[in-house]
């Protein structure tokens, strides 16, 4: 599995609505609303590099009101949810 943190500026009137369509989407699995430079960050996960053209340039970067996105690829991912089920192996309880 293939993760992408996309950060995207949208047309600030519209945030709830573009952040609902881009949510809407098969390959993002959570949609956050941020302060700062960007007003949105989209967690794009697919199964191949290629899908990654087809979720961000493809479908999010054509929703009404999106108007720049920053994609960054994850080389690895690192959660407490996956450490602790780590440690959880061979405990009973």
């Amino acid at each position: 599995m293939i993760t992408a943190i996309v950060l995207i500026k949208t047309s600030v009137d519209r945030i709830p609505e573009i952040a609902e369509a881009v949510a809407a989407l098969d390959s993002v699995s959570e949609v956050f609303s941020v302060t700062g430079t960007y007003d949105l960050i989209a967690m794009v996960r697919v199964a191949k590099h290629d899908d990654l053209a087809d979720a961000i340039p493809g479908r999010i970067s054509k929703i009404p009101g999106v108007e720049a996105t920053d994609t960054h690829v994850a080389f690895r991912t690192y959660s407490q949810h996956d450490l602790e089920a780590a440690f959880a192996i061979g405990l009973d309880g």
